[in-house]
């Protein structure tokens, strides 16, 4: 057990592969994309990505990059705002944190850490796995075939590895009824400052239009809107003809953002969902990160989970040899499954508290942030964070059931 192939460089592709190198495998890690990928939101450092990535000896790095906000704020559509969640609520474990970087920054800070024993591969990716008695022989689209000791599919919620070892996306995904569409703005001259604030705002329709700080002379830009479908990655002027027609309507900045799409280096279109996949491994076949669990990006754990994976998955394979391959894998998804399956229980009224209907569901939403931080209140969910040790499902499961209006 020497060789492993790694599918996907994303975080935790990446984060596996320096694992594994410092335990002394040969690593190959290959990509689809042509380069590392940029975009993205921003990465939380509270709680286990923080720990995982102290263990790696980055997290001082990691420090260096932080971006700089104030909170998160809800405005309407004039621009005005409604309700504010400050980076100090709730003992500083609010929705939004002081420490926080962007994700393209944290797979940068992840790859440029690879060790001597890692080759990265972009540019191509699996055509086809065939199990023998020597390992895992592997196909690629654009390399010679090889044969690994072991196969890892880290490789996202639309995972090539799955689909050829364990069956069609049809079979583990769960669509959760929105789509969500992001990217990098440029700032101009003419730019409105978002002053540290990530912004956002609530259209009838359950659409969301929303910015937050990104990098100096940036923001990060999202767009959310009801879909369970989207039109194929390959027919880019369908994708940005949606949008259009999904937001004609919306005020704010609305048309600057969707103008701005189209110019997007990074822009990305994607349904919110989920993944249940019974078991993870197959033979010498396993799935990690978002191909094995994704939570949806609303579960906001997907950064950690995929951190945690991979630390998991490196210490249950740390000596591992093929004959205890089987008990190695089955120890990973002891451990990883039941905060995977946490994670995936949102609590009730989560996609609806995200992204109301109508208009009474907006000011509901709106005045249970408000309330949620007046004194009493707040005193018991800060009581409640410290004791369950994650800010955001407290405070979500107190807005759910506050908020009686869809």
């Amino acid at each position: 057990m020497s060789r492993v192939l790694i599918v996907g460089a994303g975080i935790g592709g990446d984060a596996l592969a320096l694992m594994l190198d410092r335990a002394g495998w040969d690593v190959t890690v290959v990509e689809i994309a042509p380069e590392l990928r940029a975009g993205g939101q921003t990465v939380d450092l509270r709680g286990d990505s923080r720990e995982v990535l102290n263990r790696l000896g980055l997290l001082d790095e990691c420090l260096l990059h932080l971006v700089d906000q104030r909170g998160l704020a809800w405005i309407d559509e004039s621009g005005e705002r409604r309700a504010a969640m400050p980076v100090e609520a709730f003992g500083g474990q609010g929705f939004v944190s002081s420490e926080e970087l962007l994700r393209t920054d944290l797979a940068r800070i992840i790859h440029a850490a690879s060790g001597p024993r890692t080759e990265h591969r972009f540019d191509d990716t699996v055509a086809q796995l065939t199990e023998n008695a020597h390992g895992v022989h592997v196909t690629f689209r654009r390399h010679e075939s090889e044969t690994f000791d072991l196969v890892v599919g880290a490789d996202g919620t639309h995972s090539r590895v799955r689909s050829l070892a364990f069956g069609p996306e049809s079979d583990f995904r769960h669509p959760l009824g929105l789509a969500h569409a992001w990217f990098t703005l440029r700032e101009t001259a003419t730019t409105p400052s978002v002053e540290g604030w990530s912004l956002m705002c609530n259209a009838v329709g359950a659409r969301v239009i929303g910015a937050r700080p990104g990098h100096p002379g940036e923001q990060e830009v999202g767009l959310t809107f009801p879909a369970d479908t989207l039109p194929s990655r390959k027919d880019a002027e369908a994708r940005f003809a949606l949008l259009e027609r999904v937001f004609a309507d919306t005020g704010w900045r609305t048309r600057e953002f969707l103008d701005a799409s189209r110019s997007a280096a990074d822009f990305a279109l994607d349904t919110y969902d989920q993944i249940h996949v019974d078991r993870w491994h197959r033979g010498r076949v396993v799935l990690l990160g978002d191909s094995a669990w994704c939570a949806s990006p609303l579960s906001g754990l997907g950064t950690a989970l995929a951190l945690q994976g991979a630390e998991s998955l490196a210490a249950a394979l740390d000596g591992a040899v093929p004959d205890d391959l089987e008990q190695a894998l089955d120890a990973y998804e002891r451990e990883m499954r039941p905060r995977t399956t946490a994670a995936q229980k949102m609590y009730p009224g989560r996609v609806r508290s995200y992204a109301p209907r109508t208009r009474r569901g907006i000011a509901t939403m709106r005045f249970v942030m408000r309330v949620l931080q007046t004194r009493p209140i707040a005193a018991l969910i800060t009581r409640a964070v410290a004791d369950y040790g994650r800010a955001p499902a407290a405070i979500e499961s107190d807005a759910a059931l506050l908020q009686t209006t869809r």
